[in-house]
């Protein structure tokens, strides 16, 4: 059976999270330099059997896109052309970065391991795979 993949895209790093073969959980898979990201991919869409990619759009309050938006769509669009066969959904993200940043801290994690930004990355591609998982099975 085949996954999705969930992609944080940032400027500097790229966190990612994968789903069960039943696609009901998500789960934090690492966090790669921005650099490295497509070829990181490209390593992992065989060997995991994925067939869904969900990318996450940031956005400000007021509805608008943020300004790494552009380079995301070009990254997104590299995807489409290497990889057609595969389902790409952008999903907002809106809130995801402070809500990992809450469930570092609810899960006791220390100010310093708080600061590590690859993790805060990583959390928030598993919560936006949660949010797309979540709404895929309504």
């Amino acid at each position: 059976m085949s996954k999705i993949l969930a992609i944080d895209y940032g400027a500097k790093r790229t966190g990612f999270a994968i789903s069960d073969e039943g696609k009901i959980f998500a789960f934090g898979l690492s966090t790669q330099e921005t650099k490295n990201a497509f070829l990181y991919i490209e390593q992992l869409i065989p060997k995991e059997k994925i067939d869904t990619i969900v990318i996450g759009i940031p956005k400000h309050m007021n509805n608008e896109l943020a300004d790494i938006v552009p380079r995301i769509q070009q990254f997104k669009n590299q995807l489409k052309n290497k990889f057609p066969g595969i389902n790409i959904v952008d999903i907002d993200e809106r809130f995801t970065s402070k809500m990992a940043f809450q469930s570092m801290i609810d899960s006791g994690m220390t100010k310093k391991q708080r600061r590590d930004k690859g993790t805060v990355d990583q959390i928030s591609a598993t919560i936006i795979l949660q949010n797309y998982l979540e709404r895929i099975s309504q």
